[in-house]
Formats: structure tokens, sequence, C-alpha cells
């Protein structure tokens, strides 16, 4: 089945669920294009209080789509630089909605899966939920918002350790330290975040959309938080690092990086 987004409608909550399960909604620029499509149907829907954006199959995002990277290796630096910006963009379209957004992470969320989510106003994962800023184990400098939205969510000190280290944890650490509101049963992600979002669409909707965009991300320094790692992206992918990185992913192996 092609990468596809789909979107379900209830008393003024949509559900936005990442769906391209053979390949756990791994971020292709396909996926990427769906979710902005949706993104931009539900910019004109009357009514609409707020957002549940999930993944379908028992994951929210396995991150990056390795074919894709490996792909963008042989592109020149400044393509690749301009094509990780419009890659972004895509995926951070979720900020463009009017209402509340919450994250419901069942499963992984890896790596630019996981920034899609730190993107959203709310996030409620799994508490086994495997979670990780990984990038600089494949070889690549962190994208996708990672370095704007992980200290915004968690401090400048833990987001440079989770960043710095790429290690995992699970979704009652990521509760522990703010990255997430609530860690629950995974069976429980999804019907805890529409009974929160339900509970958002109570509210007198011209109060909760202004007070969405008061407590917004600033877009500006987003923006230049995007245009650093676009830069640096497209220098990582003309490493030979990041080909280990990407050779060890595949080969399920630890990779022995050299600095080049």
């Amino acid at each position: 089945m092609a990468s596809s987004v789909e979107l379900t409608q209830s008393e003024g909550v949509a559900v936005l669920t990442l769906n391209d399960v053979p390949r756990k909604n791994a971020m292709s620029p396909e996926l990427g294009d769906a979710l902005q499509a949706r993104v931009a149907e539900l910019l004109g829907t009357p009514g609409l209080r707020a957002v549940v954006l999930t993944g379908a199959g028992g994951a929210f995002s396995a991150g990056g789509d390795l074919a894709m990277l490996e792909s963008l290796r042989s592109l020149p630096f400044e393509d690749a630089r301009r094509f990780m910006l419009s890659f972004y963009s895509r995926y951070l379209s979720v900020l463009d909605l009017p209402v509340p957004v919450i994250a419901a992470i069942e499963g992984p969320a890896i790596g630019a899966g996981l920034c899609v989510a730190l993107a959203c106003d709310l996030v409620i994962v799994g508490d086994d939920s495997k979670l990780a800023l990984n990038f600089v184990q494949l070889g690549l400098h962190p994208g996708m918002g990672a370095t704007y939205l992980a200290p915004r969510k968690v401090g400048a000190q833990r987001a440079a350790e989770l960043l710095l280290t790429g290690r995992r944890f699970d979704g009652r650490e990521a509760q522990a330290m703010g990255l997430a509101l609530e860690a629950v049963p995974r069976e429980q992600v999804l019907p805890r975040a529409m009974a929160l979002a339900a509970q958002i669409a109570l509210g007198a909707p011209l109060a909760v959309g202004a007070l969405r965009r008061g407590l917004a991300v600033d877009r500006v320094a987003l923006q230049a938080a995007l245009e650093r790692e676009a830069l640096a992206q497209a220098q990582s992918y003309g490493s030979a690092d990041l080909g280990e990185g990407l050779k060890a992913a595949a080969e399920r192996r630890a990779p022995h990086f050299e600095g080049r």
C-alpha cells in the first residue's frame, strides 16, 4: 500500500494517521506530501477544535527513510540543502493548524519522527514506546527542528545529552523529563489522546485559538534552526561517516566512525 495519511473527524476533533505500515511510517517525501495535503484540507474545516496525530500499525514513525538518506548522498550540496528545507516543511506543516495538536505515540518514534511529535502542543506516549533522537548514531547532523524543539521541551542540558548520545529511552522516561505529558499503557494511548482532545474541544474556540498561538513555537527562531540544520545535514551527506552509519543500520550492528 502506498504512503498515505488517513483523516477522520468527529465532534470537532480530527485524527490524522500516518499510514505506511510496512515501513513503520518511515518519513519519506511521499508521506510528508500526504500529511501536508491533509493539513491543508483541515485549514478550511469549520468547527475544528483539536487534532490528534498518530501512526498506524503500532508505530508512530521509525524516523527518516534510510533509502532516501542514501539517495541524498549523491546530490550536490546545495540541492541537498534545499531538499531538506522542503522536507522539513512537509512534516512541520502541523504547526500551521490553528487548533491544538496532540501527538499520540504508540510504539517507536525515532529521529525526525520524534521531532514531529515534539512540534505538537501535547504528547501522549506509550509507557513502553522506544524513542530516540538518534541522528548522530547514523553519522548525520540532527534535523527536523531537533535542535530547537528538544531544548524547548526538556531544557538545554537534557536536550544536549539526548542529541549528543542519540540514546534510546522509553515513554516513562519521556514523561519524567517533560518530553511527554503522560505515559500510559500502549492500548490507552489513542483513547487518552482522544479524551484530551475532546476536553479541549469543549473550550471557547476563540480563546483556545488565541492561547494556542501564544504558546506556540517561535517560528522565526525555529526557521533559523532549520536553516542551520539543513546546511549541516547537507554537509553530512558528503561524509564517509554517514555511509558507514547507514551500512551499520542495514546490517544491525554498531557503526565505526572515523570522522571523515
